[in-house]
Parts: structure tokens; sequence; C-alpha cells
């Protein structure tokens, strides 16, 4: 039995690295394919299986992996790896169909194989050495995945500009990762935790915070070096699922495993709370501006994980953790289901729903708020900060926007206010509910950012509200929104003056005027 338990953490790891060495062998793709789905749904069913023993049979981690292994079990990491899991099978099964009679299948089975044994490498990982081992193999193998097109510009240059963000996470790891052995004497994390609990962390651990913070902000695809995470559009939709769903919120994992560290250094929380509140802000802005189905999930994933990475900040870890799981879930239907999305805008749009009414955008704030408001009187003792509550109703606020009546009609005005409040009212019971949920997390909220939260919030919706209506002198903030304030355009040209583009085929040299002079301007100074 102990042996089994041992075993039991490893399986899916395993499971998924046979399957990477199992692409290169002989035989049909439809055998390798077949294959790959059986080896992954092997290794969703351990990591199910180790989900329940270790979660409700309530054994302790160290009866799965002995402290020296450089793993450990914690409540969230273990379903994060059903979750994962989940995901990939389902992609790998989506992907058999979506790929077929392409040449490079073979390649993307190992990629994807690599980027799941990687993922439950990096949930288990309780040892510095190990996390940045599988953070580093999980960029690696994801970088096949987006170049499955080599002929394609600008999935190279995607590719790129992530490549160029990883390294320079890796060495910030690194820097965290010396810090903190230096002054805990061991590489583990739980001896980490275990220091913090017993007095305040030393400027060598408040540093090593920092660098922790800067690492996830561009392994995250903050602001501003978001733009590799719009240009994957050009990778398959199976890869874009799971680049969205399932490896670019890793980052909020991280930041809730490290949250005493966090706790312990109040400047990387407010790293966090900046840059994620911008992100969110900025993101939210220009995702409404985009009419390709596409390009706006991907933008509405850059603000998803400024909001994720604000809520870490705030010390909200519970529902940051919910929102990761919730995110993972609707991107991957998302994304999957993109061309079923297509097809109801184009429909909304030719049925004349597309303009909002002008009452509904006064309204909105204030409905959420007494929505969130009866919800919150209902459970008060899963209450969250006052502030949050604001913070939530700013944000969920659009879903009770509705068509103008004169366009759509009163009984689809009637079945869009009924349709919205029913998805506030059910986003709020969840939220509420987040906090009962076993993980075994413990929020810390920071109080003064929290106001800062809610005020930058309700610039976001002002804002939003204001482009909803066309005012002729938004126009030009309008226009800047659509070119996202031009900061990947900075992040691209510092990228290539940083890296020269000899990465770029000469066959595959891009059209965009902005690359053809970046590279342009990169040759001539040679």
């Amino acid at each position: 039995m102990e042996s089994i338990l041992i075993l039991l953490p490893l399986a899916p790891f395993a499971s998924m690295l046979v399957a990477l060495l199992s692409a290169g062998v002989r035989g049909s793709i439809e055998q390798v394919w077949r294959r790959f789905c059986a080896l992954s749904a092997l290794a969703l069913l351990c990591a199910l299986a180790l989900a329940l023993m270790y979660s409700v049979g309530r054994l302790p981690a160290a009866a799965f992996l002995p402290p020296s292994s450089g793993l450990a079990l914690t409540t969230l990491g273990v379903w994060l790896a059903v979750l994962a899991q989940s995901l990939g099978t389902v992609i790998g099964v989506f992907s058999s169909r979506y790929l077929d009679g392409e040449p490079r299948q073979r390649r993307f089975i190992a990629a994807l194989a690599g980027v799941l044994a990687a993922v439950h490498g990096l949930l288990f990982a309780d040892h510095w050495l190990v996390l940045i081992a599988a953070w580093a193999a999980i960029g690696f193998a994801l970088e096949r995945l987006l170049c499955f097109y080599p002929e394609r510009p600008f999935a190279l240059l995607a590719a790129f500009k992530k490549r160029l963000a990883d390294r320079v996470a890796d060495g910030l790891l690194i820097l965290a990762a010396a810090l903190a052995w230096a002054e805990v004497g061991s590489g583990s994390l739980s001896a980490l935790g275990q220091q913090l609990a017993v007095g305040p962390a030393s400027a060598a651990l408040q540093a090593s915070a920092v660098c922790l913070v800067l690492a996830v902000i561009l392994r995250t695809a903050l602001l501003p070096v978001h733009g590799w995470l719009i240009q994957v559009m050009e990778a398959p939709t199976p890869v874009s699922a799971l680049l969205h769903a399932g490896v670019v919120n890793l980052g909020g994992f991280v930041l809730i495993r490290f949250a005493p560290m966090l706790e312990a250094a109040p400047a990387a929380r407010w790293l966090l709370v900046g840059v994620g509140l911008a992100t969110a802000v900025l993101a939210g802005l220009v995702m409404l501006t985009r009419v390709s189905i596409k390009v706006r999930l991907a933008w509405s994933t850059v603000a998803q994980m400024g909001f994720m990475v604000l809520e870490c900040g705030l010390g909200l870890y519970t529902l940051a953790a919910a929102h990761l799981i919730g995110h993972s879930l609707y991107k991957a239907h998302a994304f999957l289901a993109a061309s079923s999305v297509v097809r109801d805008s184009k429909l909304a749009a030719m049925r004349g729903r597309t303009r909002v009414s002008g009452a509904s955008l006064l309204w909105a704030p204030g409905g959420a708020l007494a929505v969130v408001a009866m919800v919150q009187f209902a459970w008060p003792t899963q209450a969250w900060p006052w502030w949050w509550s604001g913070v939530l109703a700013l944000a969920w606020a659009p879903l009770l926007w509705w068509p103008a009546v004169g366009e759509a009609g009163a009984r689809l005005f009637a079945a869009r206010a009924m349709a919205g409040l029913a998805m506030l009212f059910a986003l709020s019971v969840l939220a509420t509910l987040a906090h009962a949920l076993p993980l075994g997390l413990r929020d810390a909220p920071l109080e003064a950012a929290g106001v800062v939260a809610l005020a930058g919030m309700a610039a976001l919706y002002l804002n939003l509200a204001l482009m909803q209506r066309e005012v002729p002198r938004l126009q030009t903030w309008r226009r800047w929104a659509y070119a996202g304030f031009y900061l990947d355009e900075f992040y691209t040209r510092l990228a290539l003056r940083v890296w020269p583009a000899r990465w770029m085929p000469a066959a595959s040299t891009p059209t965009d005027p902005l690359v053809l002079g970046a590279a342009t301007e990169m040759s001539n100074s040679k």
C-alpha cells in the first residue's frame, strides 16, 4: 500500500512522459493518437484518485511523497492537476480530429505531452530547482506548439517574444531562489514557509518576493509583455485553448503557493496590485474594440490574468483560486467552440443587437451592487471585504447591459435583463461559496490597496460606458484603445533590438510595417 501511495503522485507525470517518448515510435498517426489518448486518460484517473485519497481520505502529504523528494502535495495542487489533465485529455481528443491531415502531428503530440508532464511537475514542486526546471520545461514545450506552422511569421514572432520574456523570468526566478536559499539555508519551499511562520521576513526574503512577482508578471503575459499572447492566434485553435485555459494562469498558482512570502513583503504585494489593476483596466478597454472573436478572447485572457494577479496582491487567495479554476474551464470551452460564438455574434449584428441602451449603462452598476449585497446578506459569515463587493459589482455590471429597445424590442429587453440578473446572482453565489472550498487557503486582505482597486474599476466602467455611446470627443481615445495603447509595439521593437531577428527564415519575412521597420532597423544598425 505504501509503494502505491508513493507512485501515485508520479503516475500522471510518468504517463505523459511515456506519451512524449512514444510519439516517435513507428506506426500510423491514428495509432499514435490512440496511444496518447489512452495514456492521457490513465493520467487523469491517477490524478483523480490522488486528489480523492489526499483530500477526502485526509492522508498526510508525507504518506505520498517523502520530504526529501523535492515534491509535495497541496489541496489546490492536486485538484489543479486533475483540471489540467482533464483539459489536456479533451484538447488531445479534439486535436486528433482538428489536425487530421496535417504533416507535423507527431511533433504536436510530443509537445502537448511535454507541456502536461511539466505542468504536473510545477503543481507538485516543493523545491526552487524543481519549480524553475518545470516552468522552463513548460515554456520550451509550448514554444514547439506555437511554431506548429513555421511558415507563419507572426507565429514565429509570438514564440520569439515569449522566449525572451521567459529567459528574463528564468533569471529572476534564479535570483529569487538564490536570495531565499541563502537566507533559509535550504531550497525547500516548505522550509521557507516554516521560517516565515516564526518571524518577520528579512530584506533578502522581501527582495526574493519582488523578483518572484516580476517573474510571474513576465510568465503570465501582463502588460507590457502581453503581445505574444495575442499573436498566438496564428497557432492551431487547440494550442490557444491549452495556453489560455491551462498554462498562462499557472502564475496565479505560483503566487498562491508563495502566499506567506507575499504577505511578509508589502512591496511585492503593491507591485501585483499596480500591474494587475493596470492590465485589467487597459486590456478591458482594448477588448471592447476588437471584432475578431479569437482576438477578443485573447484580450479577455490578458484582462482576466490582470484581475487574478490583482486578487493575489489584495490577499484574496481563495477567490483567486476559484477565479483560476473558473477561467480555465470557460476559456477551454470558448476556444474549442469559437466557431459557434462567431455564428451567434454575426446573427446578433444582423438583427441589430449591437447597440447598448443608455439607461442600462446608468442603472447597471446599482443593479449589480444590489444583487451582490443581497447575496452578502444571505451569507454574512462568508462575506468578502466591503470594497471587494464594489469591485465585483463594477466588474460584473456589463452583464446587465441590454440592447436599445428601439432596435431589439421590449420582449428582448426583458429577456436580456432577466438573463443578466440570473447570471449575476449565480456568479455572486459562486464567489461567496468559494470561501467554503476546502483548499487550505487563508486570505489576508490589504485594505489600502482595496480602495485603489475600487477606484480603478470605477474608472474602467466609466470608460467602457462612454465608449459605448460613441462620443465624438472620445474617438481618439478609442483609436488608442484599438491599437492596444501601442504598448506591444514598444516591446516588439525592444525585443528585436535586444535580440536581433536571426530566428526568422528569409522566406517567412513578415509584411507588417511594424515588424518590417524593426527588422530593417536591426539590419541597418549592424
